[in-house]
């Protein structure tokens, strides 16, 4: 009788770097090797997972198979080590204890929105966990904002007090079960709970909370009832604390500007569900899809006109920043259950933070901070490691642009892998004043924080140097350099100038910016570069911001800018851009009379433009400028839209709002030949005062203005592709923001022939610093070498 051959038996080591911890990977590789009848065993370490796996050799190729193509949704796998090893012999197949290693990182996942099943459950009244706001598993929850240290396990996280009770303890540890493994894993009878307590009466203790576990949906349909009167309730959330009100209610919301000193910034809205959105906003297919996304980001969106909501969200704009729900307390606020109608279309959800502060993480400190803001405070009982804004994104090209890095991006680090095999230094860059990040490098990634904000405060250098200390803590990074902006205001380069670490490089500020877009585009050589802002330290000392590069890594060249101006008063003048307005007419003009027909004047004192004159004639307190932002300004305000200003880029924004579509005619400009050449926009100043004679509306001269950037951008881009043989092109900059620029740029760019590159994981603006500076730090050390 013939015998069956048997197959041959190996036994293999699998070693599995990349964002493999707290997705699920373990609890998906058990069941796979359960599944195929396979030996062994799998752990979480701090260098990445380990597996061992003994069996048939085609079953072994089997599970790899499905390991490299068919992982947990949340898990990406960067590299797969295989190794032959002895055959032990064992039986069945195990999910052994973690093992911390010195040095050694490990990728992590960033924060993952509420999925639906959980919703559903939670949301489900024979269902044990309705109601529950803390409910997640292992497709969803907190990651980044409760980790303390890797390896990613329950006791080296905030849930660590919190101990399961038997039926979440079960879940845990079946196979079968979704919640196998999710370390946040609770239920209303053994995790954090929430408490309701009105601003001025006494902060909620720990038996407050205690007392309170069983209660979370009473408690939010309190808030909602609040939240219909008309109130401001401050709500802990994932990442800090989110103020909230109806945002139908136009008192409320403008009682809510009032109280946070928020001026005109806009405010963010959150809506339960993608068919409210849409009954409010215009949305692409790339818009619904960041919307849904597990990031679930604030994306940029155009309001209908019909949109019922307060003006008082945006003031002056016709694009509102929108998110969807990302917890299930956030769900909650909004109804019981998926299957009840929503409360509310809309609710504000701004950060919890008085004016350019971070956002508050803790109780006691939200009940000291915000107290003057809120009128009640929904606390919960789970630490906030930390702090992460909402992220923020716009959609071009049908792709998610991140203007905001931060929740559901941080910690994921760039796999740049610029030059393959050679690791990148363990240094610091300590980026921008404005919109700072920092970004540090090892082995092959960058590694870029959160949003930090505007270093122009003591707390958010605490926030810096907080978050520094955890990231240098979770991916074991100690810098051997550091590198910094060259701007010797900028609190960033003061504190990295300050570190001991000897080694420092400055990088000039619009080098890191092209560098950043090259690095984020895995380019290599030179580029032409356009870095277009409001203010970047220039190596001659003046302000630039209009900048035309030829650029790699290693240096670059200036090869045009716009045309100085001066920048009367410094600050001043981004405050009050009638400032520039009034410069770019002097230099337009000269001494003669200022045309008549011009709106600011009228709306300035007369002395104070006097005097800003008498500055301008004799360059006292000015320095001169080629800023692409201060020029928006300029013609903002001649055009009567931004005089003054509360927050930064308000009357670019502005001037881009009032844009007509459907205008193709542009201005004239001039591009004078030189080293480096300069683009002059005096025509363009003196055209758009010709059609403000004319009683042209803002909104035709405005669009003529952008058309007229735009090719402007794209001339100089010409003459540089002529005189060096190059065809890439990155745009790079705050002014890219501007979706109507943008859009006109590249399409200029690609009819004549290009390669344009653009952001889209890292911001545009100077978030994006911070990376640039790290690559070319890298490549300065390496030179060195």
């Amino acid at each position: 009788m013939a015998t069956t051959p048997s197959l041959p038996i190996a036994r293999k080591q699998i070693f599995i770097r990349g964002i493999v911890q707290g997705v699920g990977f373990r609890p998906f590789v058990y069941n796979l090797a359960q599944s195929l009848g396979l030996c062994g065993y799998i752990l979480n370490s701090s260098s990445g997972v380990t597996v061992e796996i003994e069996g048939a050799e085609n079953t072994i190729e089997q599970f790899l198979d499905t390991l490299r193509n068919s992982p947990p949704p949340l898990a990406q796998i960067t590299d797969i080590v295989l190794t032959e090893i002895s055959l032990q012999g064992e039986s069945g197949f195990s999910i052994r204890a973690s093992i911390a290693e010195d040095h050694a990182f490990v990728l992590i996942s960033p924060d993952v929105a509420t999925c639906d099943d959980c919703w559903r459950e939670f949301g489900d009244p024979s269902n044990r966990r309705y109601g529950y706001p803390f409910t997640n598993c292992t497709n969803c929850g907190p990651r980044y904002t409760i980790i303390q240290n890797i390896p990613y396990d329950r006791p080296k996280t905030t849930m660590a007090p919190f101990r399961m009770c038997e039926l979440c303890r079960a879940e845990y540890e079946d196979p079968g079960n979704r919640r196998f493994h999710a370390q946040p894993n609770a239920c209303p009878v053994c995790g954090p709970s929430v408490v309701l307590a009105q601003s001025g009466s006494h902060l909620p203790s720990a038996s407050d909370f205690s007392s309170a576990a069983n209660s979370s949906l009473a408690t939010l349909r309190q808030v909602r009832a609040l939240l219909r009167e008309g109130c401001i309730v401050a709500v802990k959330g994932l990442g800090g604390f989110l103020l909230a009100c109806d945002a139908q209610n136009d008192a409320a919301v403008k009682l809510l500007r009032q109280r946070k000193r928020r001026s005109d910034k806009p405010f963010a809205i959150m809506m339960r569900d993608i068919a409210a959105v849409e009954s409010f906003c215009v949305t692409t297919e790339a818009d619904r899809a960041a919307l849904q996304s597990a990031r679930r980001p604030i994306v940029i969106l155009e309001k209908r006109p019909d949109a019922n909501l307060s003006r008082a969200i945006a003031p002056g704009n016709d694009s509102i920043g929108v998110m969807l729900p990302y917890t299930p307390l956030h769900y909650l606020l909004f109804s019981d259950s998926p299957e009840e109608a929503p409360e509310f279309p809309a609710l504000v959800m701004t950060s919890g933070n008085l004016s350019e502060e971070p956002i508050v993480t803790a109780n006691e400190e939200a009940w000291q901070r915000l107290h003057p803001v809120a009128d009640w405070f929904l606390l919960h009982n789970r630490d906030i490691y930390m702090r992460t804004d909402d992220s923020v994104v716009r959609t071009f090209q049908g792709r998610e642009r991140v203007l905001r890095y931060s929740r559901g991006y941080v910690p994921q680090p760039l796999d740049l892998s610029i030059d393959p095999g050679i690791p990148l230094r363990e240094l610091l860059a300590c980026g921008a004043e404005l919109k700072n990040t920092f970004c540090m490098t090892k082995d092959r990634y960058a590694i870029l924080s959160q949003h930090i904000g505007d270093l122009e405060n003591y707390e958010t250098l605490v926030f810096f140097q907080e978050t520094l200390a955890n990231l240098k803590k979770l991916f074991r990074v100690e810098p051997q350099a550091v590198a910094y902006d060259l701007h010797p205001s900028y609190m960033s380069s003061r504190f990295a100038l300050a570190l001991p670490i000897e080694r420092k490089i400055g990088v000039q500020h619009h080098h890191a910016h092209i560098a950043s877009c090259m690095a984020e585009n895995h380019l290599h050589g030179k580029a032409i570069g356009v870095a277009l802002d409001g203010t970047g330290y220039g190596t001659d000392g003046k302000i630039w911001g209009g900048e035309f590069l030829i650029a790699d890594y290693a240096g670059f060249e200036r090869r045009a800018h716009l045309r100085y101006v001066p920048l009367p008063g410094g600050d001043a003048a981004v405050r009050q851009p009638w400032r520039m307005a009034l410069s770019y007419l002097r230099d337009t003009f000269g001494s003669d009379a200022l045309p008549g027909s011009l709106r600011f004047p009228g709306r300035v004192p007369e002395k104070q433009i006097a005097l800003v004159d008498a500055m301008i004639a004799r360059r006292i307190q000015t320095v001169a400028t080629s800023s692409c932002g201060r020029l928006f300004d300029a013609v903002a305000a001649l055009v009567g839209l931004g005089e003054q200003v509360s927050f930064e880029g308000e009357a670019a924004i502005a001037l881009e709002s009032a844009a007509q579509s459907g205008v193709e005619q542009r201005y004239s400009f001039c591009v004078e030949d030189g080293e480096p050449m300069q683009l002059d926009m005096r025509q363009v100043i003196e055209e758009v005062t010709r059609d403000i004679a004319l009683g042209k509306a803002a909104g035709h001269i405005s669009a003529c203005f952008h058309n007229t950037v735009a090719a402007a951008i794209v001339e100089v881009c010409q003459r540089l592709r002529q005189q060096e043989k190059l065809t890439r092109v990155c745009l790079s900059g705050g002014v890219f923001q501007n979706m109507y620029l943008l859009e006109r740029t590249v399409k200029g760019l690609y009819g004549c022939g290009f390669e344009v590159y653009l952001h889209a994981l890292v911001p545009p603006n100077d978030g994006g610093i911070s990376l640039g500076q790290a690559v070319i730090a890298n490549e300065i050390l390496r030179q060195e070498e």
